[in-house]
C-alpha cells in the first residue's frame, strides 16, 4: 500500500544475491497438496502461480516466502522458498542458514487484527457484548477526556480517534506490560472526535478489544484465542507471540531495500507507531515476540492463516465445530468505509468490521477481488479469503521493504492467483 510511494527514496540498500538454481531453497509439502483438478484448477495454473512467487523471491528483497492456497477447501499449494534465518543483511555471508519450510512459523504483525476482531464478533454472537456497546461499559476508567462514548464499533472500524498514544521508554518494555498499555490508553486524550475520522491504529485498537475480552471472559485473551480458535482448528501455533523456548523455530524478520526519507518516514511512523529504523529491532526482540500484542504479534504458518480464513469462508464451520454462525461472518465483512481517506495511512482504504476488504479495481488481494476480505501484515504479508473464487490464502514474507520492484513482483503473484483461480460467480 504505502510501498509504491516510498520506494524511490534512496538510502543504503539491503538486497540479497539470489542463486540461479533455487532447488535447494524450495520446500513443497507434497503430502498436503491435492491434485489441482480436484480443486477445479490445472497443474499449469499451479505452476504459473508458483513461478510468479519465485519471481517475487528473485527480486532479492524477501529472505523467505511461504504460501498456502486452498480452493474449495482443498490445499492446492503449500510451499516455501528462501531462508528462515541466516540471510539477514547483518548476518555473516558464510554463517549458518536455515532453509524456510512451509511449517515454519512467522510473526504476521497486523494480520493479527482480523483474528482479534473475530473474537469480539464471537462474543457478540453469544450475547456477551454488543458491537455498539460503549467501551466504558467494560473498562470504566477508559472514559476520560471524552472517550466515554467511544463504542466497540468505533474501535473495530478504526474511528475511535486514538490511533496512537504517547509513551515513555522502550516500545518492547511497554508492550510487554499489559496493564501499563491499558493504563496508557485510558489516560490518552483522543486525537480526533470518534466516529468522524478514519484513522488506522497500529497497536491501540487490539489492546482495547483485548482488555474488553478479558474483562468479559475472566481469562487472558491468549487463552480465549486458544480455546475458541486454535484448539478447534487444530493449529500448532496461531498464538499471540511464542514461548521463549520456541523462538528458535520462528522465521527472522529482516529490513530490506532502502530506508524511506522525510516526509515518508513520518507517514510510516504514524502507520506503525514506531520509527522505521527501530522496526527490525522490535520485530526480532524476544520481549516483543513473547508478549501478547493482539493487534501485532500473532505467530502462525501460512497454512494456519489459510485454515482460519477457510473456516470463515465455510460460514464459520471447521469439521465438527461450528465456531461462528454464518451471519456473524457476513456481518464482520460488512463495508464500513468505501475508499475513504485513512488519516493515518494517507491512502483510501476499504474496510469492514475488522477486515481490509478487496476491490474490483484496486485491491490488496489481486485484481477483480471485490468480495475478498482479510488483512495486511507488515509489510507485504497478505492473508485473505475470496468467496467469489472459493479460495483462502496465506502469503507470508519475512522482508520488511518499501521498494517498487518488490511490490510489483508480489502484485504479479497475486494477479496469477486471481487469474488461475477463476471467479465462480
Amino acid at each position: 500500500m504505502i510501498t509504491s510511494i516510498l520506494g524511490h527514496f534512496a538510502g543504503k540498500e539491503h538486497r540479497l544475491t539470489i542463486p540461479a538454481d533455487l532447488t535447494d531453497l524450495i520446500r513443497i509439502d507434497h503430502a498436503a497438496e491435492c491434485d489441482p483438478h480436484d480443486a477445479g484448477m490445472t497443474q499449469e495454473g499451479v505452476d504459473a502461480i508458483w513461478n510468479k512467487v519465485l519471481d517475487h523471491y528473485r527480486t532479492g528483497y524477501q529472505p523467505a516466502i511461504s504460501l498456502c492456497l486452498r480452493r474449495h477447501g482443498k490445499v492446492v499449494i503449500k510451499r516455501s522458498v528462501g531462508h528462515a534465518s541466516g540471510a539477514d543483511p547483518a548476518d555473516p555471508v558464510d554463517g549458518p542458514k536455515k532453509v524456510m519450510d512451509p511449517a515454519t512459523p512467522v510473526c504476521v504483525f497486523s494480520a493479527s487484527k482480523a483474528v482479534t476482531a473475530m473474537l469480539i464478533h464471537l462474543l457478540d454472537e453469544r450475547g456477551s457484548l454488543h458491537i455498539d456497546d460503549r467501551v466504558v461499559e467494560y473498562i470504566p476508567e477508559f472514559g476520560k477526556y471524552g472517550k466515554d462514548t467511544i463504542t466497540l464499533r468505533h474501535v473495530l472500524t478504526h474511528r475511535a480517534g486514538i490511533p496512537f498514544a504517547k509513551q515513555k521508554g522502550r516500545e518492547t518494555d511497554i508492550l510487554a506490560d499489559w496493564d501499563a498499555v491499558v493504563s496508557l490508553l485510558c489516560e490518552a486524550a483522543p486525537r480526533s472526535r470518534h466516529g468522524r475520522r478514519l484513522s488506522y491504529p497500529a497497536i491501540t485498537g487490539g489492546f482495547i478489544l483485548g482488555e474488553v475480552i478479558q474483562r468479559i471472559t475472566g481469562k487472558p485473551i491468549a487463552t480465549v484465542l486458544d480455546e475458541e480458535f486454535r484448539s478447534k482448528l487444530g493449529m500448532e501455533y496461531f498464538t499471540y507471540g511464542m514461548r521463549p523456548e520456541q523462538l528458535p523455530l520462528l522465521a527472522r524478520s529482516s529490513m530490506m531495500g532502502e530506508a524511506p526519507k522525510p516526509p515518508f518516514d513520518l507517514i510510516l511512523k504514524r502507520a506503525l507507531g514506531i520509527e522505521f529504523d527501530k522496526i527490525a529491532d522490535l520485530a526480532n526482540d524476544p520481549v516483543f515476540l513473547t508478549s501478547v500484542v493482539p493487534s501485532g504479534n500473532m505467530v502462525a504458518t501460512a497454512e494456519e492463516m489459510s485454515r482460519f480464513y477457510q473456516m470463515l469462508l465455510d460460514g464459520g464451520r471447521a469439521g465438527e465445530h461450528e465456531i461462528f454462525e454464518p451471519r456473524t461472518v457476513r456481518r464482520a465483512r460488512n463495508e464500513s468505509a468505501y475508499l475513504e481517506l485513512d488519516h493515518t495511512l494517507l491512502l483510501p482504504v476499504r474496510y469492514g468490521l475488522g477486515f481490509m476488504l478487496g476491490g474490483d479495481l484496486a485491491s490488496l488481494y489481486g485484481p477483480d477481488s471485490g468480495e475478498a476480505f482479510g488483512h495486511l501484515g507488515f509489510s507485504n504479508m497478505m492473508t485473505w479469503a475470496d468467496p467469489s473464487r472459493e479460495i483462502s490464502v496465506g502469503y507470508l514474507t519475512t522482508g520488511k521493504t518499501f521498494v517498487p520492484l518488490e511490490l510489483w513482483a508480489q502484485r504479479e503473484a497475486l494477479a496469477a492467483i486471481s487469474e488461475h483461480c477463476h471467479r465462480l460467480r
